[in-house]
């Protein structure tokens, strides 16, 4: 690995004292706006975080991403959505809803509870049907501020743990699911409910297929039936673009489910 890469994947895995020390040492570009040391409203009406926050975590993202071309998909069941000039514009976007104020307030308080409750239905039932045990190492992607991985942990899955852009301790450490920060078949399951948020569905698929075990799961929740909300990146129309992803693996099951928006479970075994 290059020294300046290096320096990227260091600054992308800073703890926010270490980045704004960072950030003193190594000032903006004369040139580039001030922040604000506020929000923004989005045409919506809803609070939008300022674009020039976190600044080394988008100067890493947008140095590291320069040369990789923007997706586009042929499949008719999957569409990638229009807008993304970048992958630095579409990280911005996903930190926008990350980082909002009023939605994490709402995440941390009444949302808590009530998703842990659906979240443990679900894993329940997957352990009913054997295809999660107490003993599982398992991995929740894109788990903002981890009630998925309580619910795991309070259902008998200790080894539990989430990964998202803004880490949330001890639940959720910093990562993109575009790039698991894990070697290789180091989990028995992995689920999500965010396949809607890759802006290259192909690479979120394969780094499950990476990073799973042989004989590991893989559990989707997406949206088939309507369209998920403004911050997705993609819309499935059907299962056919996962199971041809899914190259290293075989389906398991497909069924409707009640989760957030999203309805429908598919269920994947890696080979």
């Amino acid at each position: 690995m290059s020294k300046e890469k290096k320096e990227i994947e260091r600054v992308r895995n800073m703890t926010e004292e270490e980045r704004r020390k960072w950030e003193r040492k190594n000032p903006k570009p004369a040139g580039q706006p001030k922040k604000s040391g506020g929000s923004c409203r989005d045409p919506t009406g809803e609070d939008k975080m300022d674009k020039t926050i976190l600044p080394g975590v988008m100067q890493a993202v947008t140095t590291s991403s320069a040369v990789e071309p923007l997706p586009s998909s042929a499949d008719p069941g999957l569409k990638i959505r229009p807008g993304y000039t970048s992958y630095d514009s579409y990280i911005q976007r996903q930190l926008n809803k990350t980082l909002n104020p009023k939605l994490r307030k709402i995440w941390t308080t009444r949302d808590w509870n009530r998703k842990i409750h659906v979240f443990l239905t679900f894993f329940n039932d997957l352990k009913k049907e054997n295809l999660l045990f107490n003993s599982s190492k398992a991995l929740c992607i894109g788990a903002r501020m981890g009630q998925e991985v309580e619910a795991l942990k309070r259902v008998g899955v200790s080894d539990s743990i989430g990964i998202d852009l803004v880490p949330s301790p001890p639940l959720v450490m910093k990562g993109d699911f575009h790039h698991q920060p894990f070697d290789d078949e180091t989990f028995d399951f992995e689920f999500s409910n965010v396949f809607d948020h890759a802006l290259y569905p192909d690479k979120f698929v394969d780094e499950i297929q990476r990073t799973l075990k042989p004989g590991g799961v893989c559990v989707l929740h997406v949206a088939l039936s309507r369209r998920s909300d403004k911050y997705s990146a993609n819309d499935l129309f059907s299962v056919e673009p996962l199971k041809k992803m899914f190259k290293r693996a075989e389906l398991v099951h497909v069924r409707i489910v009640d989760g957030f928006g999203l309805d429908t479970e598919v269920v994947f075994r890696k080979n």
